[in-house]
């Protein structure tokens, strides 16, 4: 009975603890610092209980879910061996660093990634002092690893350095020239290449194909398994252990005589499993003895543990937060911008045997991806390297053929030079397809296109539009593809279209005309791509309250229809700009130009993004903080008309003033 008795208190014992959810580990990670003394077994645990995490949190948020998925061992390692902040540890990009923030003292917070208010989806020194270097675009974390590792050589700072540079970031030709400066100069830096032969889309080129061979030749592993042996069976003493050591380093000379890494100056050390946390944490210990540069190749899987991120690997980059499903008999979600521009340009080029493509690793994102099903040989992948894209493009373009170079806003900027000197400078007819331009919602700062219609206006021979929705978009890449007197860009938005058919022939736009939308005589809003329609609707309400305003589609920011512009400046007395750009040297300013060169003197307001940065959160939260809405571009136009008012009062005779006062009430 005793026994019985003991038997049924244990069940209820078992029965009341499985309704308690056990404790997790990574609860107990506050900071780097907790990780110190951990038990490999308790690593392992941390790593699955990690995986979870990113992958509660990413699938309801949205982000980078496949590259952080793939480093949890590589950032426990990391973590485990070196001390931060004090060590620095430089992650390239941000795709791959959810895991450090995870440990760094972010977990509370880890739920708010992307979200307006919430922690950023790449590394940001404002966040965390952990955060050695703020990135959101590739192949800057050699060069900042390297400028902060002699740093600290000269002021005497014990601290190392690691970059965590991706296979796809490495294609960035600026990853070569930190690596090439590294290797001349005798100082600790590691570089870590977390290599997934990934970088969104599959990695192309000669270096990803080299990184293949030194992944899966048998001739180079079979050696480092014999030597190891080898090393084994040597009797103890340090001059036989050393011998070891060049006898392994030897071989693999042998096997690989002119490895890059060697040649660039490094110490090689690799490949190594990055899911093996013994592997990695000894390799790491290895490579912070080292008192030059280090290379450290470590091999891992992208979305690793996620079967939905391991079996789509381009798609398990990055995941989208659940949407809303439609509700019945509501009308379908309009096309993107980005798969409009794709449909356009496979149908130019079926007319244009000339017309190309160039993506640089977006294939997807820019929707090019569809143009290769149709033109494979037609499309070409330059990597993460918009510099050499460009300039690519431009010889191209010597030869006769029409290059389409599809960059988002803010990778274009990467380029700028080669837009200035190797296109614009020499008249060539390059087309510029800009997507993301304006603001890019939860990728945050690093990613806004706000700043491309100022840097890219006051370029000589480039003609710069900008649609008011997806059809218009449309005939501007006929317009793009048919002008030839030099270079031409077209921005355009993320996300979908406003609605509009799609299905009208194809026609190109006079350059230089803007399109009247609306007559008006008591005020004009000159409105560009995104704000036309904005800008309808201010209409509309200014008009409930008697207000004439009349509304001009800009179509084209360079060159501005200037005729236009005077004309309505002239007969409505003020003028309202809207553009979902940054306001200094924008298409406001081009208006203001405009005015100034005829003496042409009206109340004018310009409206666009506030010089200030813009965190994540939603497109349409970031434009009500910029005041890019119907409401803030009516509240302008008030303004003008009755800074107008003002003026016509100011300068009224006394007969004339009490019936002007009262219309400026």
């Amino acid at each position: 009975m005793g026994s019985r008795s003991g038997s049924t208190s244990g069940a209820k014992a078992a029965a009341a603890d499985a309704t308690v959810t056990p404790y997790r580990l990574l609860d107990q990670i506050d900071s780097p610092s907790d990780l110190k003394g951990r038990s490999a077994a308790e690593l392992q645990r941390l790593a699955a209980e990690i995986r979870e995490e990113l992958v509660r949190v990413v699938t309801h948020n949205g982000g980078h879910l496949g590259a952080s998925l793939g480093t949890v061992e590589l950032t426990l390692a990391l973590h485990a061996v070196f001390d931060s902040p004090r060590d620095k540890l430089v992650w390239d990009v941000g795709h791959q660093a959810y895991v450090h923030k995870l440990l760094t003292g972010r977990r509370d917070r880890f739920h708010t990634i992307r979200q307006e208010g919430g922690l950023s989806g790449f590394l940001s020194r404002d966040e965390s002092e952990h955060d050695a270097f703020g990135a959101g675009h590739a192949s800057t974390s050699i060069s900042a690893a390297l400028g902060m590792a002699v740093a600290m050589q000269r002021t005497g700072d014990p601290g190392r350095v690691a970059a965590i540079i991706g296979d796809g970031a490495l294609t960035g030709g600026m990853a070569f020239e930190a690596l090439n400066n590294a290797g001349t100069l005798s100082v600790p830096l590691l570089v870590v290449l977390n290599d997934n032969e990934m970088s969104i889309s599959p990695n192309v080129g000669a270096l990803s194909k080299y990184l293949d061979r030194v992944r899966t030749d048998r001739r180079y592993h079979r050696a480092k398994d014999e030597l190891a042996r080898m090393a084994e069976k040597l009797p103890q003493g340090e001059l036989l252990v050393e011998l070891g050591k060049r006898m392994k380093d030897s071989v693999k000379e042998f096997v690989y005589h002119a490895m890059i890494w060697e040649e660039l100056g490094f110490t090689y050390i690799g490949p190594v499993d990055g899911h093996d946390l013994r592997a990695v944490v000894e390799a790491l210990r290895q490579a912070r003895n080292v008192d030059g540069p280090v290379f450290l190749h470590v091999v891992t899987q992208k979305g690793k543990g996620h079967a939905a991120a391991e079996a789509d690997l381009e798609r398990g980059h990055a995941v989208s937060a659940p949407v809303k499903p439609l509700v019945a008999g509501a009308p379908p979600t309009p096309p993107k911008y980005q798969d409009v521009f794709a449909r356009t340009l496979i149908e130019l080029a079926a007319d244009d045997d000339r017309v190309v493509a160039i993506t640089a690793a977006m294939p997807t994102g820019t929707s090019l991806n569809k143009f290769a099903a149709i033109y494979p040989d037609r499309l070409f992948d330059v990597g993460i390297a918009e510099q050499h894209g460009v300039t690519f493009a431009a010889g191209l373009a010597t030869q006769g053929l029409r290059p389409v170079a599809a960059i988002y806003s803010t990778f274009l900027q990467r380029a700028y030079d080669q837009i200035v000197h190797d296109v614009c400078l020499q008249g060539l007819p390059v087309v510029f397809a800009l997507d993301r331009a304006g603001f890019a919602g939860d990728d945050g700062r690093t990613h806004h296109g706000i700043f491309d219609l100022t840097y890219l206006r006051c370029l000589p021979n480039l003609t710069l539009m900008a649609p008011k929705d997806e059809n218009e978009l449309r005939h501007m890449l006929k317009t793009a593809i048919d002008h030839t007197a030099g270079p031409i860009a077209v921005r355009y938005p993320r996300g979908a279209g406003v609605g509009v058919a799609t299905d009208e022939p194809l026609h190109a736009l006079p350059i230089g005309r803007a399109e009247l939308l609306r007559e008006g005589m008591d005020i004009a809003i000159l409105a560009v791509g995104t704000m036309v329609l904005p800008a309808e609707r201010a209409a509309d309400a200014l008009a409930a309250e008697g207000i004439d305003a009349a509304v001009v589609n800009a179509r084209f920011v360079k060159p501005l229809d200037e005729r236009l512009v005077l004309d309505l400046a002239r007969r409505c007395g003020a003028v309202v700009t809207v553009e979902e750009n940054v306001t200094a040297g924008g298409f406001g300013a081009g208006v203001l130009e405009t005015l100034a060169q005829a003496g042409v003197v009206v109340p004018t307001r310009v409206l666009g993004v506030p010089d200030r940065v813009f965190e994540q959160a939603s497109q349409a939260r970031l434009r009500e903080m910029a005041g890019l809405t119907p409401d803030g571009i009516a509240a302008a136009a008030r303004a003008a008309v009755t800074a107008k008012s003002g003026q016509a009062l100011a300068g009224a005779s006394a007969r004339e003033r009490p019936a002007l006062a009262r219309l400026a009430d």
